[in-house]
């Protein structure tokens, strides 16, 4: 098999691209977050050198060890595994960002109210996508179903 080297070599590559666009991003919120590598690796429970290879693209980081940098930074550990290319970009919606934002539940508790929320919305219209237009067309469709046909809303 002659493309069997092609195909290794384009592997890691992709490999070698998604470990520097982590590290890269996890360096930058890092910044923004005004923490020193030292400090980031000690929230984070790991040793400097590993976050600083992972930071410099040479390693690509487990989904546990993703879990708890996201939580080092204080952000979700979705933001984190989107841009590792762990899970997939979900479209934004408000009740989306405001569970993600939500600090008094863990980011367990985030995914299984998220799973909930998006399950209602299939469930109440499958054709539609995942935006912040469901909670007004779901609004629509209880009063619909509430008001007995044939009588008049009066205001």
């Amino acid at each position: 098999m002659v493309d069997e080297p092609d195909d290794m070599s384009s592997a890691a590559r992709v490999v070698s691209n998604a470990a520097q666009d982590i590290g890269s991003y996890i360096r930058s919120q890092r910044e923004a977050a005004q923490f020193s590598l030292r400090q980031l690796a000690q929230l984070a429970g790991v040793s400097n050198p590993y976050l600083s290879q992972i930071e410099r693209g040479l390693r690509k980081p487990s989904a546990d060890v993703l879990a708890q940098i996201a939580k080092g930074l204080r952000v979700s550990s979705e933001v984190l595994y989107v841009q590792a290319g762990i899970l997939e970009q979900r479209p934004h919606s408000p009740v989306r960002d405001a569970l993600l934002a939500d600090g008094a539940i863990t980011d367990r508790q985030k995914q299984v109210l998220l799973e909930i929320y998006e399950s209602f919305c299939r469930e109440n219209d499958p054709q539609q996508s995942e935006s912040a237009g469901q909670a007004d067309s779901s609004d629509e469709q209880e009063h619909e179903i509430a008001d007995p046909p044939g009588q008049e809303i009066r205001e």
